[in-house]
């Protein structure tokens, strides 16, 4: 039985990673939180996740120091205070595609640094659940501006597939991004929930490069919208 610790535990991504590992035969699952982190640190782990860093573009721009310490530096912490055999570092598209913003910077030189040996690199694109509380699908869904072009397309994926896609793979290397197939414009959402939301922003294309052939339809999360209870 393979030993695996998620750091992040209580987080969206590492919450979804928890539950399926934990229904997952052949892994013994370790949840690390701010609460255990130093007294887990102590242990050694066949898979350390690390699904901890932080995912709010504005506040990186806002906070440069403090997203390279949450983003960088902690992921340095990890590869260099832990012992592990491998590692998996849950990363995000905008580490290709926004690299003309602190937040894309910052991830894609945190994957910089575990980018060696069998370590794997997953960049995740836009999700969406029952436990959604913020981010653009919830900005047009209250009608507050959306600080992006309407016309920016994203390759939104449910976080049920993606927790469940990333355990079924832990045994694969290098960098993998994981999304839906296509995209879905953000006007074309709005427009689907008779939404008078303004936009305002530079287009901002949030698609996966050779998607694979499970990946889900980003249309899906119409259907998703439609029948959300919040």
């Amino acid at each position: 039985m393979s030993s695996v610790a998620v750091i992040g535990a209580k987080g969206y991504v590492g919450k979804a990673l928890c539950e399926v590992l934990a229904h997952s035969p052949g892994y013994s699952l370790t949840s690390i939180t701010r609460e255990n982190y130093t007294e887990m640190q102590k242990h050694s782990f066949d898979v350390l996740i690390n699904s901890a860093m932080p995912s709010v573009r504005f506040w990186a721009k806002k906070n440069p120091d403090q997203d390279f310490i949450e983003t960088v530096k902690k992921t340095a912490d990890l590869l260099y205070g832990w012992k592990f055999k491998k590692f998996v570092q849950i990363s995000t598209i905008s580490a290709r595609c926004q690299l003309d913003t602190v937040y894309g910077r910052h991830k894609a030189s945190a994957e910089k640094l575990c980018n060696f040996g069998d370590n794997l690199i997953i960049r995740l694109g836009p999700m969406y659940s029952s436990e959604l509380k913020k981010g653009v699908l919830v900005d047009i869904l209250e009608g507050k501006k959306v600080f992006v072009a309407g016309e920016s397309r994203y390759c939104f994926a449910p976080l049920n597939f993606i927790a469940h896609w990333v355990v079924t793979y832990l045994d694969r290397q290098g960098i993998i991004k994981v999304g839906a197939r296509d995209s879905i414009s953000l006007q074309e959402i709005a427009k689907h929930l008779n939404s008078s939301v303004e936009f305002g922003g530079a287009v901002d294309h949030q698609e996966i490069e050779s998607p694979e052939p499970d990946f889900p339809e980003a249309r899906d999360v119409l259907d998703f919208l439609d029948s959300w209870e919040r």
